[in-house]
């Protein structure tokens, strides 16, 4: 009796330290940061300079991501109806050269997207699709800018210039503009943020009477029919992107809240001043709930205390009503330490708890950050935060089985050598999974013994990579060692299957031991 309840002690004990280990260091969660390129503010670092010096800037950046253990960046390629890309629809952002319609001596967004691929990170391309003008006191503008050849297309509010989301030739015009970046580069997602219609400002009033009185017939009120256009446009979006490359992501970081449920029955136990619905026409819910989007990224840039609206209680919320789809936790980088904010953001350990509250939550599936240039000024030295603790090991993006659900097939001839205390791993990429597939990239496990093997602990990757070799040097001498290794394909589904080798280093051997052959086994 005494040895059953033992084994049933230490079986229990095994399985609370795997599940701490999931929830410590989980292997799937996505981890982004957002690179804002409009007025400069994270890249380029400023106008005018070189394509080398872009380039280099870019790739730091890139080295400083994977260096934190992120898995994703979001770029800001269209930040004012101007582009980082070569388009047949907008000029050269100004951004670049100082002046829109300036070209660099390179394609931004090409370059950007084969260096994230180079270091696999995922590379989403972030489109304000209704902004024209960032600020009319100090954005250079070209007489050839579509403000300038369509003026009956926009509005102005405060200091900015809209797109009329309510001129359906508005919204075919931008659907093609994006459409463009679709068809022609490979990116992983398409990425919109929460510039819809504008923020309200007191004194301020949208002109748009007359496009309600023109397209508006079918509505009572101008709101419902406001946010129908977004609903509309969004819709578009999401079915073009599914019809030309089904496989791309569609994903929109939206204001932190959907509605106060002093509104709305089904809105969050908030006092949002913002809410999504009621200030910028959007309303997200409905988004998630038809499924035109892959994912959404609330705002949510508050603290877990805030008496206004709790982080918790928005995680929470956005949690129960993902309706299948993803849900990234926001981040507010740029409210730690900083002395205007009214809630208390000079808690070193703020981010870290709202990072483990949404690894509480069953459907927040990771977390998403703003932006670049206050990750990279540490405050409160939140880079060495992450890095020596939820961010320790490396995590992959998680799948998304609604847009594909077929694994790749295993690594396929398996075999190790061992010689001076290292190893090498070398193995064959499979023949392609029934939809035409073959592995993007291999994720390389190493454990000490049987038991120990768990594909969910995170802290037993040693390698993420796209080639079939792998050379450990990080071993003990006297040691045995189990390396499996798991297939994964663009969309992040896994093999099934995993090859299998064991291995064992040996003090002073001088020559490489013979080749081991590995073996294929279930997950």
């Amino acid at each position: 009796m005494l040895k059953k309840s033992l084994f049933v002690f230490f079986l229990l004990m095994f399985g609370a330290t795997i599940f701490a280990q999931k929830n410590l260091y989980p292997r799937t969660e996505m981890r982004a940061v957002w690179v804002t390129t409009v007025a400069n503010i994270d890249f380029p670092s400023r106008k005018g300079l070189s394509a080398e010096e872009q380039k280099k800037e870019f790739i730091n950046i890139l080295e400083k991501c994977k260096q934190l253990n992120f898995n994703a960046i979001i770029v800001q390629v269209r930040p004012a109806a101007d582009a980082l890309y070569e388009s047949s629809f907008e000029l050269w952002s100004e951004v670049l050269q100082g002046k829109q319609g300036i070209a660099p001596d390179y394609d931004p967004l090409a370059f950007m997207i084969e260096e994230s691929r180079k270091r696999l990170l995922e590379f989403h391309a972030w489109v304000n699709p209704f902004r024209a003008i960032a600020n009319i006191n100090f954005s250079h503008i070209h007489p050839e800018h579509i403000t300038r050849k369509r003026p009956e297309w926009f509005f102005r509010y405060g200091d900015r210039v809209y797109f009329n989301p309510g001129i359906p030739e508005v919204r075919e015009y931008l659907l093609q503009v994006i459409l463009e970046i679709v068809r022609k580069y490979d990116i992983d997602g398409l990425h919109f943020d929460d510039y819809f219609y504008p923020y309200p400002i007191a004194g301020e009033k949208i002109n748009d009477d007359n496009t309600f009185d023109k397209f508006g017939k079918d509505f009572r009120n101008i709101e419902d029919w406001r946010r129908n256009n977004i609903d509309l446009f969004v819709q578009a979006v999401s079915d073009s992107i599914r019809a030309i490359k089904p496989k791309m992501k569609f994903g929109i970081s939206p204001a932190g809240g959907w509605r106060n449920k002093n509104k709305d029955s089904r809105g969050s136990a908030t006092n949002l001043g913002q809410p999504a619905y009621d200030n910028v026409f959007a309303d997200t819910r409905k988004w998630l709930e038809q499924g035109w989007v892959d994912y959404l990224s609330p705002q949510t840039y508050w603290t877990i205390a805030s008496p206004q609206a709790s982080f918790k209680v928005l995680a929470e919320w956005w949690n129960e009503n993902n309706f299948g789809r993803h849900i990234y936790s926001g981040h507010a980088l740029f409210k730690i330490a900083n002395s205007e904010e009214k809630d208390n953001w000079n808690d070193s350990q703020e981010i870290l708890r709202q990072i483990r509250l949404s690894r509480s939550l069953k459907n927040v599936r990771g977390s998403m950050f703003f932006s670049l240039k206050h990750l990279l000024r540490n405050p409160l030295k939140i880079c060495d935060s992450l890095q020596n603790s939820v961010f320790r090991f490396p995590a992959l993006v998680p799948a998304m089985p609604w847009k594909d659900s077929i694994p790749p097939l295993p690594p396929d001839s398996l075999k190790a050598n061992v010689f001076h205390n290292n190893v090498l791993l070398y193995w064959q990429s499979p023949q392609a999974a029934p939809d035409n597939e073959k592995p993007d990239y291999y994720v390389v496990f190493r454990f000490q013994n049987e038991m120990e093997i768990n594909f969910e602990d995170a802290s037993k990757i040693v390698a993420i990579l796209r080639e079939n070799y792998f050379l450990d040097k990080n071993l003990e001498q006297n040691r045995r060692y189990i390396y499996a290794i798991k297939s994964f394909d663009r969309l992040h589904n896994e093999s099934k299957q995993y090859a299998k080798v064991t291995i064992a280093t040996v003090k002073k051997l001088t020559m490489a031991s013979p080749i081991k052959d590995g073996e294929i086994r279930e997950d």
